[in-house]
């Protein structure tokens, strides 16, 4: 826990060959597969929404205060009854063990030293009890809802044996979106290992021996419920047949009936979905557009937030992902009413510059970022950014 005054900054503590997301991203680039960068980094179409994101993001302004009295910062914050170090954690990833070996274990074990949120995806590469165990039953589950009941129960049931807090259900994906680089790679399900493919895993040997080590990516978690012996073909079609990408007010009034934790919906950007999702009994919303991965002429985040916090900040808790790259771009989701920010890319790429070491590296990072920038704005409080908002 954080105390109540900030401590200076030691850097040692980083490797400080990579001060910003910026250069854990290059030297990702240049240790994973491209095909493995590229599922990571690409977005749909052609990729504007996902520029949009940070572009946007970066264009909200703060007001410092120089000549107050000024006791230093906390930034620790209070979310669903827990107090956590920052306020910022780890977005739900599908397939992060494909993109690094291990990288879910490696995130989720980093996010509970550091004391913030992990949010394990249906489709991620470590199981519900792999993440609950690391996390001390800490970790949050996000749900890709499946087309059966039994299914959904099953999944839920088992988030809840773990002691997972918190259920995400996402909205942003009913259909799968366009993406012109996983097309081409074949890393649409089902995946192709084309000679290219075969090529950049040979010419990238740490990654190639981290996979041989840790074994072929799986979706740990939906394991148990995947038929034995099925083709890479067959087992793309049994994901789509598996999943019904489209929520609506039946299905989030079903999990909330039968989910007695904290339920949180994923992807809401307009008043009239959020009114809904109130009406249903969720106990927040992240702002989100799927990291620029499913509705390229859509919003970037940062703006329907804004709109959003105005008209229900006092109602719900309102939180965002999507093109959050640093420090001063989790300042700047604050100021403008987020009460949480998740990154997922960010943190993908510290663990595929650092291996082992690039959760801890990041989260450390992006700590110190925020705590500069409430240092020289004067912000005591996470809860009182948006008073350095430059409307």
């Amino acid at each position: 826990m954080s105390d109540s005054k900030s401590k200076p900054m030691n850097n040692d503590a980083i490797d400080s060959r990579f001060p910003s997301i910026e250069h854990l991203r290059e030297r990702a680039r240049q240790r994973m597969p491209g095909f493995a960068f590229d599922y990571l980094t690409g977005g749909c179409f052609e990729n504007r929404n996902l520029q949009r994101n940070t572009q946007e993001i970066r264009e909200v302004q703060l007001k410092p205060w120089y000549l107050r009295d000024y006791a230093g910062c906390n930034l620790s914050t209070e979310l669903f009854g827990k107090t956590y170090d920052a306020p910022f954690g780890v977005a739900p990833i599908g397939l992060q063990g494909l993109m690094w070996p291990k990288a879910t274990e490696i995130l989720a074990a980093a996010a509970h030293q550091h004391n913030i949120p992990f949010v394990l995806s249906t489709v991620g590469t470590a199981s519900i009890e792999t993440v609950a165990e690391l996390t001390e039953g800490n970790a949050w589950f996000q749900l890709y809802h499946p087309a059966e009941d039994d299914l959904r129960d099953k999944l839920l049931d088992r988030a809840a044996d773990a002691g997972l807090p918190v259920l995400v259900i996402l909205a942003d994906t009913p259909t799968f979106g366009w993406r012109p680089k996983e097309i081409r790679n074949g890393l649409s399900i089902p995946p192709r290992m084309s000679l290219r493919n075969v090529f950049q895993m040979t010419t990238h040997p740490t990654w190639s021996f981290g996979q041989l080590f840790a074994g072929a990516p799986e979706f740990k978690t939906m394991k148990p419920y995947i038929p034995k012996g099925l083709s890479m073909k067959h087992l793309g079609l049994f994901m789509n047949k598996t999943f019904s990408g489209r929520l609506t007010a039946d299905k989030i009034s079903a999990i909330r009936d039968r989910w007695k934790g904290k339920l949180v919906v994923k992807g809401i950007v307009n008043p009239e979905d959020a009114e809904k999702a109130i009406s249903l009994g969720v106990d927040g919303m992240i702002v989100s557009n799927h990291g620029g991965r499913q509705l390229d002429a859509g919003q970037s985040t940062i703006k329907p937030l804004t709109a959003l916090a105005q008209e229900f900040g006092d109602r719900t808790t309102l939180m965002l992902d999507s093109g959050v790259r640093s420090g001063p771009d989790v300042a700047c989701a604050l100021a403008s009413g987020a009460k949480f920010a998740f990154l997922g890319r960010s943190f993908m790429y510290g663990v595929g510059a650092l291996g082992d070491k690039g959760g801890d590296h990041t989260m450390t990072m992006l700590k110190r970022q925020l705590q500069q920038v409430m240092e020289q704005i004067a912000c005591e409080r996470v809860a009182d950014f948006p008073n350095h908002l430059v409307s």
